[in-house]
């Protein structure tokens, strides 16, 4: 029986996630940003008290992460507030939205007595002013794709490990260029939506970092990453490797502005962390560990470096519209 893409991906990321090994760092299927280099956590740490500061200093604020990791990124980020904001470091109730077991384990490993709570989904956080970090965690939510068949949208559902395109109930009010393909996230879409009707009515900022283009456009996206390897299927052995697919910025910022909330970016990843000044941060580390000093310099390069993650990677915020131009999207 066939099966809708995003249903077939939303049951195989979930598979994957559920399982006891955890997937990141060398030794895992993948290496994100704050694996490579602790002056990414430590400047977006710095990053939430600058716009805790332009909130108004809300005490209690829910500073929150969605897709945790292994608590890597949070536990760099809290150490830099506790260092250079103590103030914001007191006011923060740390909630980690995470589904699966094994990496919330890990996390409290990492960040112990630090975490209020943890949620399955955003819609169980406590009311109230937050701030909002989300690093690789939209490109993991499902997706639909559409081809463009005779000049009209068929949809692709998966059955016995393969493609099969069925006629679209819902397509994309687009023209369907032959043979051309067209990806939706209206989960990630529906996330942003309700975060930002939230931000624009209780007050905060959230900040994604994440991949893909930053106009809407037609190309097939998904992927499969196992074993630090891509170009695998993303049909078969579900649950064996992590399924991602680009972002779709522009449609995001999107429904944020409808529903209320301001936005800035995307930019550039490599961009929007100079700006932070993450390679004054990682020199500050390297001149205190010479013998890591190679080590950590190409690691914050890697991430800045238009070749590396800096420009396929981009910056996203959304937040409260009463809030000043947020840190690192100055013009």
């Amino acid at each position: 029986m066939a099966e809708r893409l995003d249903r077939f991906m939303a049951r195989a990321v979930a598979a994957y996630y559920a399982r006891p090994a955890t997937p990141f760092g060398r030794a895992g299927d993948f290496t994100t940003a704050p694996e490579i280099s602790q002056a990414f956590g430590e400047v977006l740490g710095a990053w939430c008290a600058i716009v805790w500061q332009a909130m108004g200093r809300p005490d209690p604020v829910l500073l929150v992460e969605a897709g945790p990791g292994r608590g890597t990124l949070m536990a760099d980020a809290l150490r830099a507030l506790g260092q250079v904001a103590p103030d914001c470091r007191a006011a923060l109730r740390l909630h980690l939205v995470e589904t699966s077991p094994a990496l919330r384990q890990a996390q409290q490993r990492a960040l112990g007595d630090a975490v209020t709570a943890w949620h399955d989904g955003l819609e169980t956080l406590p009311p109230g002013p937050m701030l909002l970090l989300g690093n690789e965690f939209l490109d993991a939510l499902p997706i639909r794709q559409f081809v463009g068949r005779g000049g009209a949208w068929l949809e692709r559902h998966v059955a016995e490990g393969g493609f099969v395109e069925r006629p679209a109930a819902d397509p994309p009010p687009l023209p369907a260029p032959e043979a051309a393909v067209r990806e939706v996230g209206e989960a990630a879409q529906a996330l942003v939506a309700a975060l930002a009707g939230r931000l624009a009515a209780q007050g905060g900022a959230a900040l994604f970092l994440d991949y893909g283009p930053a106009e809407s456009g037609f190309g097939e996206s998904l992927q499969a990453v196992r074993g630090q390897a891509t170009g695998l299927d993303p049909l078969a052995d579900p649950g064996s490797a992590d399924l991602t697919a680009h972002v779709d910025f522009a449609a995001l910022a999107q429904v944020a502005r409808a529903a209320g909330a301001a936005v800035a970016g995307p930019l550039p990843q490599g961009l929007f962390l100079q700006r932070l000044g993450l390679m004054t941060r990682a020199a500050q580390l390297a001149q205190a560990r010479p013998r890591l000093a190679g080590e950590i310099l190409s690691g914050a390069e890697r991430l800045v470096a238009a070749e590396g993650m800096g420009r396929l990677f981009k910056a996203l915020a959304v937040c409260d519209p009463a809030l000043p131009t947020l840190p690192g999207f100055e013009s």
